[in-house]
């Protein structure tokens, strides 16, 4: 049995600040998606939803939430809580449903109405809980433990704010060319710079907002796609959802502490390595054969780790790769052509299927401005909290 299966829709609500339910985003993307791939919402036999769980509002059953607001027709439903890895592990269920025969067409979808400002773990008191834990006993927002990895790269390898702000430029400029992002206007090294600090080294400009924002696709067996006449359509070739391997002996925050390698000898490699390793397994593909990535640059600095995790070059040349321009749209192996975390936002649970729409239409030849010449392959990466993390391989 094939593993693939066929992206046959892809639709995003643009992301910005819009003052109305997630319910309401979720479902225009769903519609986009539903009507870019031609398929009927009664087609659909299986709905899959990320969840959004902040303020109080219904999100926690997500993918009954979307069902209901899109009209109850008898379809399957399912919810799916990974952090910001909750879209991959959407896809990967879909996924599963549709290789186990258990549907031929599945909707993903995920919506948020992020709060403004950095995130924050929900009330009360949680002392197993690690995100609770470095708010509690460290005050450490998201952007404290974005600046410690920034601090960590300058360290081992050299890299300074410049190049940092380098990477903004770069997502800034793919930003501007897509419709559904945010931030839509061209940035320069020195407004980075003259930005306000934040949590140093990282200033305003060098991490991501968060963002009110929806994204779907529609999968199908590639049995249906045939059927429906998109025998060359954009697949899915593999999911990678694993977890940390024990120990973990280089702390990876919001973990708060490192676990002791006495007795046990670390990994070869990081969490994030391991993500995008088993996804290149199961693709039987490697780094070299990608004609593009999305990453989950949550701030400027962590781009440049991901470009090392996902196999684009060796432990502590990932600034050499944005100074060199390899990453850029026009470059050897442009990355977040969308734009990015920097372009869109945080929308939680949209964020890692947005990843998916991005390759999508990179590898139909369809993203317009920001069109990869002769797309074939690519890959998304990203990691949430709990030891939850996502890397989805697509290929046309």
């Amino acid at each position: 049995m094939t593993g693939d299966v066929a992206v046959l829709g892809a639709g995003m609500h643009p992301w910005g600040k819009w003052g109305r339910s997630f319910v309401e985003y979720g479902t225009v993307a769903a519609r986009a998606a539903l009507s870019d791939a031609g398929v009927g919402w009664h087609d659909v036999q299986s709905v899959v939803g990320a969840d959004t769980v902040r303020g109080g509002y219904p999100g926690y059953v997500a993918g009954a939430t979307f069902a209901q607001a899109l009209g109850w027709q008898g379809a399957r439903v399912t919810s799916v809580y990974a952090a910001c890895a909750s879209g991959g592990q959407a896809i990967n269920t879909a996924r599963a449903q549709i290789l186990a025969g258990m549907a031929d067409v599945v909707l993903v979808v995920g919506a948020d109405a992020a709060p403004k400002g950095f995130l924050a773990p929900a009330g009360g008191d949680r002392p197993d809980d690690p995100d609770w834990l470095r708010f509690r006993v460290l005050g450490a927002t998201n952007p404290a433990y974005f600046a410690l990895y920034a601090r960590r790269r300058m360290a081992l390898y050299g890299d300074t704010p410049d190049d940092f702000a380098l990477v903004k430029v770069k997502n800034a400029a793919a930003g501007a060319l897509n419709g559904n992002a945010r931030y839509r206007a061209p940035v320069t090294a020195e407004q980075v710079a003259a930005s306000a600090v934040v949590a140093d080294p990282l200033r305003l400009l060098d991490i991501c907002a968060t963002s009110d924002g929806a994204a779907a696709v529609v999968l199908s067996s590639m049995e249906f796609a045939r059927r429906h006449g998109a025998a060359d359509t954009v697949r899915i070739r593999a999911v990678s959802t694993v977890t940390p391997t024990y120990p973990k002996a280089v702390l990876d925050l919001p973990d708060i502490a490192t676990d002791s390698a006495i007795a046990a000898e670390p990994a070869p490699e990081t969490f994030r390595a391991s993500i995008a390793r088993a996804a290149y397994e199961e693709a039987g593909i490697g780094p070299d054969e990608l004609s593009l990535a999305e990453v989950y640059d949550l701030s400027t600095a962590l781009e440049l780790e991901w470009y090392e995790d996902i196999g684009l070059c060796a432990a502590g040349e990932g600034a050499k790769l944005v100074r060199e321009g390899a990453t850029a749209l026009g470059g050897r192996i442009p990355v977040n052509p969308s734009g990015g975390l920097a372009s869109f936002g945080e929308a939680v649970p949209a964020q890692a299927i947005a990843q998916v729409c991005e390759l999508t239409w990179q590898l139909r030849g369809t993203a317009a401005e920001r069109q990869i010449p002769g797309a074939r392959a690519g890959i998304t990466a990203n990691q949430g909290l709990f030891g939850h993390g996502s890397a989805v391989v697509a290929v046309r």
